[in-house]
């Protein structure tokens, strides 16, 4: 991290501004050679400061200059951010312009590694950085602002706190059995805390199918017969002419996706092949895609013709659906009931005209009946929503079953010890106290330029 780098920090576009971000020791010295105005190197620490960006031959743009010394900046770093206008052959006429003074290009997510690696955040907070800039909801914002703020961490933190008081306590008695004023572990002690800790890791996990439903909303496929109305069903879930519809049986031959919001919670929306045998070759593979669905779906809404008497292929669908998520959807309610419910009756069902609108009210309460989507609690954003991160408390919970087992059978305390100490470990992987180099450059490869 001996070397300044520079990137361009805003959407490279037509705009009102364009943002270049610099950092390292050498910041201030090199935008400094390529500005007229006042001498940067002289300035007080956050400051902006207008002039030009110029080369030997011209003047290059009209920017305002702000100046932030470490230690008190993103990266801890020297750092200056030029704002000029929001030309793409200005942005890079400007960017070209440090690199040819000594900066260099930062890869993605740099500026991050660097504030992890210099201490301001850590590995949790980072990546809340990137979920941030991701979250596509207000309920995702606020996610990603309390795992900034380092409310997961402290979760964390106060986790390894619990286990570093057993572990020292188990050395002390294996270390210096002599003494007899020392608190002496018990296996019914251990079984407590252990028990205890379990209860926190589950709770993660458990709110963890909150934190998903939240940051990446619920994926929710359409399935049924052609002609039941399910592209009808989506563009009156969507309030537009997303799908199009006709009476004509195989219309819709690929899916078609869309988003909507319930409460603040995305649902992902897709619309897919009606199920039937067929001897087209493009709807047969539009069919098979449709089944496919289903099992990557986190809600499946079974769409049913209530004029229509249950076929095979719909009892097959019935049967498909049944140990998933789903809600059997019965359409054209208005028409002569020909369909017998009985053989679904303990099934999520709702009554609606794709017609007339009756119904979708009733289907998006069920939806959030089914999610507990009034029970996510708006005050209480303090989720650990990272596929990374929980798959280590899992693996948390895979050695305090070895603990369970160790202590069933009167396991030695050392060996016990090797396992808790296990835990320690892979909590502080979490929060990044220790961590492998490749992990770090996987891991901030996803984040965007200039961040």
């Amino acid at each position: 991290m001996q070397d300044t780098i520079c990137q361009i920090a805003t959407s490279l576009g037509v705009g009102a501004i364009s943002i270049i971000r610099v950092s390292g020791d050498e910041s201030i010295k090199i935008v400094n050679s390529i500005f007229d105005g006042k001498d940067l190197e002289t300035v007080s620490s956050h400051t902006i400061h207008y002039g030009y960006i110029k080369d030997q031959k011209e003047i290059i743009d009209e920017v305002l200059v702000s100046i932030m010394k470490a230690p008190k900046t993103y990266t801890v770093e020297d750092v200056v951010e030029i704002n000029c206008h929001g030309g793409i052959e200005t942005t890079n006429k400007v960017l070209e312009l440090l690199l040819l003074n000594g900066c260099r290009l930062a890869e993605p997510g740099e500026f991050t590694k660097r504030a992890f690696l210099n201490g301001r955040i850590d590995l949790m907070q980072a990546e809340a950085v990137a979920d941030l800039i991701n979250s596509k909801t207000d309920k995702a914002r606020k996610v990603a602002i309390s795992g900034l703020k380092g409310n997961g961490s402290q979760l964390i933190k106060n986790l390894r706190k619990d286990l570093i008081v057993i572990i020292s306590n188990i050395e002390v008695n294996i270390d210096y059995p002599e003494y007899e004023d020392i608190y002496e572990v018990t296996e019914n002690d251990l079984k407590i805390k252990i028990k205890e800790i379990k209860a926190k890791l589950e709770n993660i996990i458990k709110e963890y199918e909150n934190a998903k439903i939240i940051t990446d909303g619920i994926k929710t496929v359409i399935v049924g017969q052609p002609n039941v109305g399910k592209s009808s069903l989506l563009n009156q879930l969507l309030g537009e002419e997303k799908a199009i519809v006709t009476n004509i049986p195989g219309t819709t031959r690929d899916i078609v996706e869309g988003e909507i919001l319930i409460d603040g919670i995305k649902l992902n929306i897709i619309d897919t092949a009606g199920i039937r045998e067929t001897d087209d070759l493009v709807e047969r593979i539009g069919v098979k895609k449709s089944l496919n669905i289903i099992d990557q779906a986190t809600l499946t809404l079974l769409l049913l013709d209530n004029n229509k008497e249950l076929s095979n292929l719909d009892l097959e669908l019935i049967e498909k659906t049944k140990d998933k998520t789903s809600i059997i959807v019965v359409n054209k309610n208005d028409l002569e009931t020909k369909l017998d419910t009985t053989s679904f009756k303990n099934r999520n069902i709702v009554y609606i005209n794709t017609l007339s609108n009756d119904g979708l009210k009733s289907l998006k309460q069920e939806i959030k009946r089914l999610f507990n989507i009034e029970k996510i609690e708006a005050s209480d954003y303090n989720y650990i929503t990272n596929v990374r991160q929980i798959a280590k408390i899992k693996a948390c919970l895979n050695s305090i079953k070895d603990i369970e087992i160790g202590l069933k059978n009167n396991q030695e305390l050392d060996i016990l010890e090797m396992d808790l100490k296990n835990i320690w470990f892979l909590l502080g992987t979490i929060i990044g106290e220790t961590y492998e180099e490749e992990l770090l450059d996987e891991l901030f490869s996803r984040f965007c330029v200039g961040k």
